[in-house]
Protein backbone atom coordinates (compact mmCIF):
# COMPACT_ATOMS: atom_id res chain seq x y z
CA UNK A 1 0.00 0.00 0.00
CA UNK A 2 1.38 3.51 -1.02
CA UNK A 3 2.55 5.34 1.41
CA UNK A 4 -0.36 8.01 1.13
CA UNK A 5 -3.27 5.70 1.03
CA UNK A 6 -1.58 4.01 4.39
CA UNK A 7 -1.91 7.20 6.39
CA UNK A 8 -5.50 8.09 5.00
CA UNK A 9 -6.35 4.37 6.44
CA UNK A 10 -4.27 5.13 9.49
CA UNK A 11 -6.76 8.36 10.04
CA UNK A 12 -10.06 6.75 9.60
CA UNK A 13 -8.75 4.42 11.94
CA UNK A 14 -7.92 6.32 14.81
CA UNK A 15 -10.73 9.46 14.51
CA UNK A 16 -13.37 7.32 15.19
CA UNK A 17 -16.60 8.31 17.18
CA UNK A 18 -15.96 5.22 20.24
CA UNK A 19 -12.56 5.24 21.88
CA UNK A 20 -12.64 1.21 21.73
CA UNK A 21 -12.49 1.41 17.55
CA UNK A 22 -10.14 3.89 17.71
CA UNK A 23 -7.43 1.46 19.68
CA UNK A 24 -8.59 -1.86 18.36
CA UNK A 25 -8.25 -0.48 14.61
CA UNK A 26 -4.91 1.85 15.19
CA UNK A 27 -3.55 -1.05 16.92
CA UNK A 28 -4.41 -3.72 14.24
CA UNK A 29 -3.12 -1.41 11.65
CA UNK A 30 0.17 -1.21 13.46
CA UNK A 31 0.63 -4.41 14.59
CA UNK A 32 -1.00 -6.39 12.03
CA UNK A 33 -1.75 -4.71 8.84
CA UNK A 34 1.50 -5.62 6.99
CA UNK A 35 1.15 -9.45 7.50
CA UNK A 36 -2.17 -9.68 5.42
CA UNK A 37 -2.48 -10.96 2.14
CA UNK A 38 -3.92 -8.89 -0.26
CA UNK A 39 -7.90 -9.74 0.26
CA UNK A 40 -7.80 -9.44 3.60
CA UNK A 41 -5.70 -5.79 3.60
CA UNK A 42 -8.89 -4.87 1.23
CA UNK A 43 -11.50 -6.27 3.53
CA UNK A 44 -9.78 -4.70 6.04
CA UNK A 45 -10.25 -1.27 4.46
CA UNK A 46 -13.57 -2.15 3.68
CA UNK A 47 -14.13 -2.53 7.72
CA UNK A 48 -12.48 0.55 8.43
CA UNK A 49 -14.69 2.65 6.15
CA UNK A 50 -17.38 1.47 7.88
CA UNK A 51 -19.55 3.43 10.55
CA UNK A 52 -19.02 2.41 14.33
CA UNK A 53 -22.39 1.28 14.84
CA UNK A 54 -22.06 -0.89 11.87
CA UNK A 55 -18.52 -2.55 12.96
CA UNK A 56 -18.81 -2.62 16.83
CA UNK A 57 -21.64 -5.73 16.31
CA UNK A 58 -19.02 -7.35 14.17
CA UNK A 59 -16.12 -7.15 16.25
CA UNK A 60 -17.81 -7.76 19.27
CA UNK A 61 -19.52 -11.11 18.16
CA UNK A 62 -23.01 -9.92 18.48
CA UNK A 63 -23.42 -10.48 14.63
CA UNK A 64 -21.33 -12.48 11.80
CA UNK A 65 -19.83 -11.14 8.54
CA UNK A 66 -21.54 -12.28 5.58
CA UNK A 67 -18.01 -11.92 3.80
CA UNK A 68 -16.02 -14.71 3.98
CA UNK A 69 -12.63 -12.73 3.98
CA UNK A 70 -13.87 -10.18 6.43
CA UNK A 71 -14.71 -12.73 8.29
CA UNK A 72 -11.14 -13.17 8.87
CA UNK A 73 -10.12 -9.99 9.58
CA UNK A 74 -12.88 -9.84 12.16
CA UNK A 75 -11.34 -12.84 13.54
CA UNK A 76 -7.51 -11.16 13.30
CA UNK A 77 -9.21 -8.43 14.91
CA UNK A 78 -10.68 -10.76 18.02
CA UNK A 79 -6.91 -11.29 19.06
CA UNK A 80 -5.64 -8.14 19.15
CA UNK A 81 -5.42 -6.91 22.94
CA UNK A 82 -5.96 -3.47 24.01
CA UNK A 83 -3.79 -2.29 27.01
Amino acid sequence: MEREALNRLRWRCTRRAMLEMDLLLGKFLDERFSGLSPEQAEAFVVLADMEDLELWPLVNGARECEDVVQAEVVALLHDVRIK
